[in-house]
């Protein structure tokens, strides 16, 4: 049998594929749901290894499980991107996209009217960070976006 590859595929087709490989041993072409929160290491120079990000594996759950990665997988080749990463709300989305391209002594102009939890978020936690944030007085108006400037 000649072995399947998603990567040229049409779009639905990466829909029910992409990201899971049949089971060598089984031959099962469904993906499985690993309801684990620990992994076993093979030593511990593997357990070193993993920790240490010298080496791409399982090692706890919520950082990184089998399900999770081929979901991640799929919604990569869906978008055309190189990697997704799943969380589990829309403000853990919005706090970690954040705070990956804001630091300390940056400055954010906001509209206020936001979702509850990004506004918090803006308003109460990244100051804590050191991330300063403007909201305009008035989103309608682009002068009130220059004067935040």
């Amino acid at each position: 049998m000649a072995s399947f590859s998603v990567t040229n595929s049409e779009f639905e087709t990466r829909q029910i594929h992409a990201g899971q490989i049949p089971d060598p041993t089984t031959g099962a072409r469904a993906l499985p749901l690993y309801q684990t929160t620990a992994y076993q290491f093979r030593d511990t120079k593997h357990a070193a290894d993993l920790f240490g990000l010298a080496e791409l594996g399982n090692i706890y759950t919520r950082i990184m499980n089998p399900t999770q990665d081929a979901v991640e997988q799929r919604i990569a080749s869906l978008e055309g991107g190189v990697a997704a990463l799943l969380v589990a709300s829309g403000s853990a989305a919005t706090t970690f996209a954040v705070l990956n391209v804001a630091e300390a002594g940056d400055h954010i102009v906001s509209s206020p009217s936001l979702y509850g939890g990004t506004y918090n978020l803006f308003h109460y936690t990244l100051p804590k960070f050191g991330v300063e944030v403007t909201f305009v007085e008035n989103p309608d108006d682009p002068e009130s976006w220059k004067k935040a400037i």
